[in-house]
């Protein structure tokens, strides 16, 4: 089983929030924001991550008037 890269997770990760404890470990961070009903922020552009809206329904709402913008960050 393939371990946790959680140092170069962090290297590419937007989340701005600082004292988050789960920044660089993925699977933790998803299962938590899901568990929420919200997404987390490497699915966001980081103008929208910056704002801490991570609902789902903003997801929508920027990938309908963005369309994809994964790798454009």
């Amino acid at each position: 089983m393939a371990e946790c890269k959680a140092g170069m997770n962090k290297k590419k990760c937007n989340c701005s929030y600082e004292p988050c404890s789960r920044k660089g470990i993925c699977c933790d961070c998803l299962q938590y924001h899901l568990s929420m009903g919200r997404f987390p922020a490497c699915v966001f552009p980081k103008d929208i991550e910056k704002t801490y809206d991570r609902s789902i329904e903003k997801f929508i709402e920027t990938y309908k008037t963005r369309g994809a913008w994964w790798g454009k960050r």
